[in-house]
């Protein structure tokens, strides 16, 4: 079960004006499951992405970076689930711009208007043939309060949907942002496998429009991890239809573009909790937060070396408060002139190590304490600076080794 991750209903989620989704039973790998979703914008839409920075990307990215680059005016994202595309060389190429196609085909507008996606298993070819009568059939069903239905839609070993909206006003206007993702393994987000797709009928200034998604997602989807595994077809999507009557949004540093940044922020980082909370086998949220380092990149280095380690995450599983473990990560994360003496070590309020060393008041139950709980803080300070940075990641189950061995079955 995932870890205090309410399920969302349809009443929960603001439909965004200038959205529609279609998301049908395809067939794509299993039968009786929703497994291919397209997504329709207004005319005037903006769209900004980013994608996963492994070398073996798969076919779907590589025709979503082609199709930005190119310049034409995004009008439709479709989307399949049960087969990755990835591994798949020049015949996915064709797959993938296939996708495109039979998107184009049914809206009425050109195929470099549309960005396919695909999630799923690996070095197998895509049911294109199913796919395509998919694409189809979901354009024909198209809804602008189906984001609930589209959440489903895209999951693959997810136990449950994620979806999450909000509303700010900006000078009087009331907007909406709007969100769903997918994820629950391989998640190590530069970006991760995972899918996120966040709308907005806001009106915002095209120069705010470039580079969007980079910001969000550096401070939600970067910063989480379950496994440490870089996904083939990781990708993010920020979509604003400016349908809202608000003043167009030109400055983020404006009190009405930090409220509107505000709003998108948090629902990409509810997305990327989501994503940890519904870790493969986890039972237990932890924030990992580095403080005291010279900039903020080494104190990610710090996190994610203990964020990663198998050894970590299973004595949190445990709930073992074999600490020692900490300091190790902390040690080779690679921070090459760490002074470990200047190192303190928190789980929440209690004290675990101080100066490098095992602190003096800290007792083993107090420890054995912290970790039974759900929902952990590790507190790490480096005593080198004043930068801090903050990581989500979750703990290492049996049931991870059991989804992960039979995840084609």
């Amino acid at each position: 079960m995932p870890v205090n991750l309410p399920i969302p209903s349809a009443a929960d989620l603001c439909p965004v004006p200038g959205i529609r989704w279609g998301v049908v039973e395809a067939g794509v790998r299993k039968q009786n499951r929703k497994d291919v979703s397209i997504c329709v914008l207004d005319e005037g839409s903006q769209v900004d992405a980013v994608f996963t920075e492994n070398r073996f990307c798969a076919a779907p990215v590589q025709v979503c970076r082609t199709h930005l680059a190119n310049g034409d005016a995004i009008r439709a994202l479709v989307i399949n689930t049960g087969n990755a595309n990835a591994g798949t060389g020049a015949s996915g190429l064709v797959h993938a711009n296939q996708m495109a196609q039979a998107a184009a085909d049914a809206l009425g507008v050109k195929a470099t208007q549309v960005l396919p996606f695909s999630t799923g298993v690996i070095l197998e070819p895509l049911p294109i043939d199913r796919v395509r009568a998919g694409i189809t059939q979901a354009a024909g069903v198209l809804e602008a309060d189906a984001w609930l239905t589209a959440a489903q839609g895209i999951m693959t070993t997810d136990t449950q949907p994620k979806a999450y909206s909000r509303q700010c006003v900006l000078g009087g206007t009331t907007v909406t942002v709007t969100g769903i993702s997918k994820g629950a393994g391989m998640i190590r987000p530069n970006m991760a496998t995972m899918l996120g797709f966040v709308g907005t009928d806001a009106q915002i200034a095209p120069a705010l429009m470039k580079g969007l998604a980079k910001r969000l997602a550096d401070q939600s989807f970067n910063r989480v991890t379950v496994d440490g595994d870089t996904s083939t077809n990781d990708s993010f999507v920020v979509m604003a239809t400016g349908v809202a009557a608000n003043a167009m949004v030109t400055d983020w540093a404006s009190d009405d573009g930090q409220t509107l940044l505000d709003a998108l922020l948090g629902v990409s980082r509810d997305l990327a909790h989501a994503i940890v909370r519904d870790g493969e086998g986890a039972t237990k949220f932890i924030t990992i937060e580095v403080g005291g380092g010279r900039d903020t990149a080494e104190c990610l280095k710090a996190a994610y070396a203990v964020g990663h380690s198998p050894l970590v995450k299973t004595a949190f599983f445990a709930s073992d408060p074999n600490l020692g473990r900490i300091l190790a990560a902390v040690g080779y994360a690679g921070i090459s002139d760490l002074d470990v003496s200047g190192v303190d070590v928190f789980l929440d309020d209690v004290q675990v190590a101080q100066g490098g060393g095992l602190h003096a008041a800290y007792t083993e139950a107090q420890g054995a304490a912290v970790m039974a709980k759900s929902e952990i803080t590790i507190r790490i300070e480096l005593g080198r600076g004043s930068a801090r940075d903050t990581v989500w990641t979750c703990d290492f189950s049996h049931d991870y080794v059991s989804i992960n061995a039979d995840y084609r079955s």
